[in-house]
C-alpha cells in the first residue's frame, strides 16, 4: 500500500471509529489556504478537531510520534480558522487517531484525547 492510500485507509477507518463512538462528522480533510483537518467532528457539545497518523506496522516511527510541535501549531492555527469562519462559540478540543495497518489488514486505532491545549 502506498503513503497516499495508507493515509487514505488510516482516516477512513478513523471516520468509522468516531462514528461508531457517537461523534458526528462535520467536515473531512477541511481545508482554508495552506490549514487542513482531517476530521472535524462534534460529541456532547464539544468541537473535535482531529488529527489521524497512519503507519504500516513496517514504518520507521509509530502515528505518535508524527504529531511535532510543528504540526500542533498548523493543527491550532486550522482550527482557529474554522472556528471563525463558521462564528462557532465552542471551546474546541484536539484529538489524535493512531492506525497501524498490520500485514493481515486489519488496524490497531488508538484514540487520544486532548493531545493539545487551546489558548482560545
Amino acid at each position: 500500500m502506498h503513503t497516499a492510500e495508507t493515509g487514505r485507509e488510516g482516516e477512513r477507518l478513523a471516520v468509522a471509529w468516531l462514528r461508531r463512538h457517537g461523534y458526528i462528522i462535520h467536515d473531512l480533510n477541511w481545508r482554508n489556504g495552506r490549514y487542513e483537518i482531517d476530521i472535524i467532528a462534534s460529541r456532547s457539545g464539544v468541537l473535535h478537531f482531529v488529527e489521524v497518523k497512519t503507519r504500516s506496522v513496517f514504518g520507521w516511527s509509530s502515528p505518535e510520534e508524527a504529531m511535532t510541535p510543528d504540526k500542533c501549531r498548523a493543527l491550532l492555527r486550522g482550527a482557529a480558522s474554522y472556528i471563525a469562519l463558521h462564528r462557532l462559540p465552542h471551546e474546541p478540543q484536539f484529538d489524535l487517531i493512531a492506525v497501524d495497518i498490520l500485514p493481515d489488514g486489519n488496524a490497531d486505532i488508538r484514540y487520544t484525547e486532548n493531545v493539545i491545549q487551546s489558548s482560545r
